[in-house]
């Protein structure tokens, strides 16, 4: 029985150290001023039916209210960024067409929601926010362009005074973060993938979903879907290497508050103003 025992030691206690190794973040990361203060409208402070998501209205409303923004970006063909969330134009503008086939010239045949509003590029997000109140930038790359938008991104940022961090589900984009651009903080998304009905494999959601290319992005943060945050990744991530928690997308001021007082960022929609 001993015996039995010292060989299933053997085998757990290194399978336990890879474990823990695989959830790896970045310790001490020193954020820009007030990040860690701020709450971040979802898309911008935006209500039906006059400023849709994503749209300049919504964006100048956060910032009009003090809040913070999280945003979404997408690579175009002809270089440009353009911020909006879907590739496809179907459910915010009505149109079959994908934002990774349109220039910016197109842009202006494009309508939010019904309204006057039309997608944003990056820039004329940025110039808002110039100076002003902090983004979660969340970079979301489409056919493989995810080296592409993060440079693209990253280029764009460095020509406003923003306060700004950058998240992406995709860890590959991560990656280039690190090796690239090192100094930026930034973070793992995450959440119930298996159940969430993207278009990877079962597998590739798990992994995601557990957190375990952190050993390879180590992200400064992790930001999870907060009705899924009692995951163990999580918890471990924040007991043994003290990454910052970032709670999407929070509906109610209370829900807000407590996670706040649980050390959480909060990113938020439908309250606030």
């Amino acid at each position: 029985m001993k015996k039995v025992l010292k060989i299933v030691c053997w085998i757990l206690f290194p399978l336990a150290a890879l474990y823990v190794l695989a959830l790896r973040c970045r310790r001490r990361a020193v954020w820009p001023e007030g990040m860690k203060e701020q709450r971040y409208a979802h898309r911008g402070l935006h209500h039906q039916p006059d400023q849709p998501e994503n749209s300049l209205s919504a964006f100048q409303n956060a910032i009009d209210h003090g809040y913070g923004a999280e945003l979404d970006l997408h690579l175009m063909k002809d270089g440009n960024v353009a911020v909006i969330h879907d590739s496809s134009l179907k459910r915010t503008a009505g149109a079959d067409v994908e934002i990774e086939d349109l220039t910016a010239a197109d842009l202006e045949n494009y309508h939010l929601e019904g309204t006057d509003e039309k997608i944003p590029l990056f820039e004329e997000v940025l110039a808002l926010f110039n100076g002003k109140t902090p983004l979660v930038v969340e970079l979301k790359p489409a056919r493989g362009n995810q080296r592409e938008l993060a440079a693209r991104a990253c280029e764009i940022l460095d020509q406003y005074q923003v306060r700004y961090c950058i998240e992406s589900f995709d860890p590959r984009a991560l990656m280039w973060l690190r090796e690239f651009r090192p100094e930026i903080i930034r973070g793992q998304l995450s959440g119930n993938l298996m159940k969430s009905g993207a278009k990877q494999s079962k597998l590739t959601l798990w992994v995601l979903e557990r957190l375990l290319m952190n050993f390879l992005t180590r992200p400064d943060f992790i930001a999870y879907d907060h009705q899924y945050r009692r995951q163990p990744e999580l918890k471990l991530c924040r007991l043994l290497y003290g990454v910052q928690e970032v709670s999407w997308t929070v509906r109610s001021a209370e829900r807000a508050d407590e996670l706040e007082k649980d050390g959480c960022l909060v990113i938020f929609e439908n309250f606030g103003a």
